[in-house]
């Protein structure tokens, strides 16, 4: 009986352990490799040229994440590439209000697939940036935060 017990609990902390904790990153430079695999000998996929872009990570394996994109490209990045999300993009257009509510003042028109850097963020609210405009949009419609 102890030797059942002793199977599952390793079993479960196996499985646990080895399914990686899905989380948003954000690309640290203006050019990243992708690679096929989790090693540098891996041969590159494609390359990202956009410092800031948020990414999926939806495994790990040693110093390498594997990441989705919005458009469903995936692949390896070595994390020195990589840090905590700072960034969403918008998956449909949206209005940049001056305080978190919508009977606030609109600043902009923000655009559908727009880049926005994040300052912070408060239950359906996130302060943003975006070249010269900083406000308030609601976090519904827009990718690169787990809610």
């Amino acid at each position: 009986m102890n030797k059942i017990i002793y199977i599952l609990f390793s079993l479960i902390i196996f499985i646990s352990s080895s399914i990686a904790e899905e989380t948003f990153v954000s690309l640290k430079k203006s050019k990243v490799n992708v690679r096929y695999g989790p090693s540098f000998e891996s041969d590159i996929k494609y390359v990202y040229k956009k410092i800031n872009l948020p990414l999926k990570q939806i495994d790990k394996k040693e110093n390498f994440r594997r990441i989705i994109d919005l458009k469903n490209n995936s692949g390896w990045i070595h994390i020195s590439q990589l840090k905590k999300s700072n960034s969403v993009i918008t998956i449909q257009n949206k209005v940049l209000f001056k305080k978190p509510s919508s009977f606030a003042k609109p600043i902009a028109q923000i655009e559908k697939g727009r880049l926005l850097i994040v300052n912070k963020c408060q239950e359906k609210w996130c302060k943003i940036k975006s070249d010269d405009y900083e406000g308030w949009i609601k976090t519904k419609d827009i990718w690169g935060l787990i809610n």
